[in-house]
């Protein structure tokens, strides 16, 4: 009556599949945990990994009693009630391993209950998360605990996992002499996703639309993966590593790149007005004014996505995207706009100098509103060079430095010699 995955969970470390990197020959995990030392940890990693599955192992090569509470089902009365009864079974000369599934939605204080009793070794605990653990738990249990970082299960691995499946006739579909051609079965553990759970899921409800004995044919597959979609979470650290990936393709001119980040976003079911939103913040961040026609376009494109929605209106998104991606790149205004923030905080209330002041009253005319200013248009070349802008304290700042990229290039060469010039009738003047 279990369903197939959870019989076919790996019996020993050998039956996991993927996982190399953590539980290899001579790795430091798998020797500890076959010599039966096991110690506290947090297991991060996505959906149908193995985290589950590891605590069970943990816990047998131990020869430890195996407890399991889900942060979404239990509350700290049931929390409490089961570190009673680790506390209990230690007296008697018998460890507990506690798995305590999605233990990021734990609170603080429901997490920090476990903290007494790793320290004691009432339990051995071992925590599993999809989320980043840096963000999720808190400090005092991270510093009890080792991180393993558990990865998504490659579509070879969950392939092997599929075989033995169809192989095994006490746990898996042995007994059903199915017959399922191997590019089907490859369509399978790419569709999982990196996750063997799911893969034997679908394998299991193909083998029931094939019936005792039958052939599994790529109808059967059609229908069984009509539906799938791919990991994605909306709010979760996969979220913002996506968008930071979106972002970095631009930064770095692959349209390519930015266009596949885009469109899994999209698929994942990522709003595309924050999508819109981000491009936008790419186009005055990265771009700027190496091409100032990238803002512009950007505002274009949130403003047709608004009109037509989606499918349609994600096009004008995907476009943007490749402009973005292709065209000359500048960060300058925005790092001459952070230099002007940190001075406006280090000098804090500075006063506006007398020439630059507006003077529209009589009595503001007589205490010296506007003395000295120079009306830019009456100079020669149209530019006062010898009146400056920055209040006494502080003297010329130089934040805004033009690239020499797209637009910027003329910015550049203007800007070049303009400062030259001030810099000349300065010192002009101060002679």
């Amino acid at each position: 009556m279990r369903p197939l995955a959870e019989r076919m969970r790996p019996a020993t470390l050998d039956e996991i599949v993927g996982q190399r990197r953590l539980l290899a020959e001579g790795t430091a995990l798998r020797t500890a945990v076959e010599a039966g030392k096991v110690h506290s940890m947090v297991l991060w990693g996505p959906p149908g990994c193995g985290k589950t599955t590891l605590a069970l192992l943990l816990a047998r090569y131990a020869d430890a009693e195996f407890k399991a509470i889900s942060a979404v089902l239990s509350g700290l009365p049931e929390v409490r009630q089961v570190l009673a009864e680790a506390a209990h079974r230690f007296d008697g000369g018998r460890r507990t391993v506690l798995f305590v599934d999605e233990v990021h939605r734990f609170n603080k204080t429901q997490q920090d209950a476990f903290l007494p009793h790793i320290e004691r070794g009432t339990i051995v605990f071992v925590g599993a998360t999809t989320e980043n653990p840096s963000f999720e738990l808190n400090s005092a249990l991270l510093s009890r605990c080792r991180v393993h970082v558990m990865e998504a299960v490659s579509p070879d691995d969950i392939q092997d996992a599929l075989r033995r499946a169809l192989a095994d006739p006490e746990r898996g579909l042995g007994d059903r002499t199915l017959h399922i051609a191997d590019d089907l079965l490859r369509l399978i553990a790419v569709a999982a996703d990196g996750d063997v759970r799911r893969a034997l899921t679908l394998l299991e409800i193909a083998a029931e639309l094939a019936g005792e004995g039958g052939e599994v044919t790529s109808s059967t597959i059609e229908q069984v993966l009509a539906d799938r979609t791919r990991r994605f979470d909306k709010g979760g650290e996969q979220f913002y590593d996506q968008i930071s990936a979106l972002h970095k393709s631009v930064r770095s001119s692959n349209p390519d790149a930015a266009l596949y980040w885009l469109a899994r976003m999209l698929d994942g079911g990522c709003d595309p007005g924050y999508l819109a939103r981000r491009l936008t913040r790419m186009a005055v961040e990265d771009i700027g004014l190496a091409d100032p026609r990238a803002l512009q376009m950007a505002i274009d494109a949130w403003n047709t996505f608004d009109r037509l929605g989606s499918p349609e209106g994600d096009l004008a998104l995907a476009q943007v995207a490749i402009y973005l991606a292709s065209t000359a790149k500048s960060n300058a205004a925005y790092m001459a706009f952070n230099q002007a923030k940190r001075d406006v905080r280090e000098y804090g209330t500075q006063e506006v100098p007398m020439h630059i002041r507006n003077a529209p009253t009589k009595l503001m005319k007589e205490l010296g509103y506007g003395t000295g200013y120079q009306y830019d248009h009456d100079a020669e070349g149209g530019i006062a060079l010898d009146q400056t802008g920055f209040p006494d304290a502080m003297g010329e700042r130089v934040y805004y430095q033009p690239v020499a990229r797209g637009l910027e290039i003329k910015l550049k060469d203007k800007l070049d010699q303009l400062r030259a010039a001030r810099e000349a009738a300065r010192a002009a003047r101060d002679d």
